[in-house]
């Protein structure tokens, strides 16, 4: 992969990006999404941000290699302190990253949201805790993508700012608002596939000498649920 070659990942989360957004990538390691961002002539302008020495010299690297050193500034920052108001950024990226460190590094910087008009958040795990810290906030999810690639599934959340609150059911939180409506083959995948790991867990469990018999409870009431969203043709279970 490289800027001119995004993943399959990267793409999906390159879609959501408007043309002519100003543009913050945080975590953006070799800074191969507003690389090509710019080389496809859709910005022109991207804060590249890191916190760790050695990805933020991976950036600054690609930047120089692809002569966009006038339209990316990297930089070396904590989450969201990258920013700056001069940089009047309008759209916030923060992808392949744990759904908890998006939803901390989204409340630590919440001052330099001020402005922001569209955040892009793409967590490898915990999505329901980035979609608790939207709700929490007052913003609107948008848009959600479900990607599979190399055999893993990732989901993309489109959110933003709205003057009223949202409220999102725990089923929402959960699967997805917009992936629910669709329930896309890749959709039910992903929740099969978490749905046999933990009956391998239960199996495991059964086989103890003293079973934790009130947590396999809690697992198997969770199974019937996800089941049901699976199968059932309505958003949310019927029961």
């Amino acid at each position: 992969m490289d800027a001119e070659h995004l993943s399959a990942r990267l793409a999906g989360v390159a879609s959501l990006v408007p043309a002519g957004a100003r543009l913050a990538d945080i975590g953006s390691d070799h800074a191969y999404l507003p690389a090509a961002l710019v080389l496809q002539g859709k910005i022109n302008y991207a804060i590249a941000g890191e916190v760790v020495k050695g990805p933020y010299e991976n950036a600054v690297h690609e930047i120089t290699h692809q002569q966009l050193t006038d339209e990316i500034q990297p930089r070396l920052a904590d989450g969201l302190a990258a920013i700056t108001p001069e940089d009047k950024i309008d759209t916030v990226v923060i992808a392949g990253m744990g759904g908890s460190l998006i939803a901390s590094i989204l409340e630590k910087g919440r001052d330099k949201l001020v402005g922001v008009k569209r955040l892009i958040l793409q967590p490898n795990v915990g999505e329901k805790q980035v979609r608790q810290w939207l709700m929490a906030n007052r913003y609107q999810i948008t848009g959600e993508k479900i990607i599979e690639e190399d055999d893993h599934i990732y989901e993309i959340i489109l959110a933003e700012p709205s003057i009223v609150p949202f409220y999102y059911s725990q089923y929402e939180l959960e699967f997805g608002p917009l992936l629910l409506e669709k329930k896309a083959p890749v959709f039910k995948k992903k929740w099969q596939e978490f749905c046999q790991r933990e009956e391998n867990v239960i199996a495991q469990m059964q086989k103890a000498q003293q079973p934790p018999l009130q947590k396999i409870a809690r697992l198997e009431e969770k199974l019937r649920e996800i089941k049901e969203v699976i199968t059932s043709d309505h958003r949310y279970p019927t029961n």
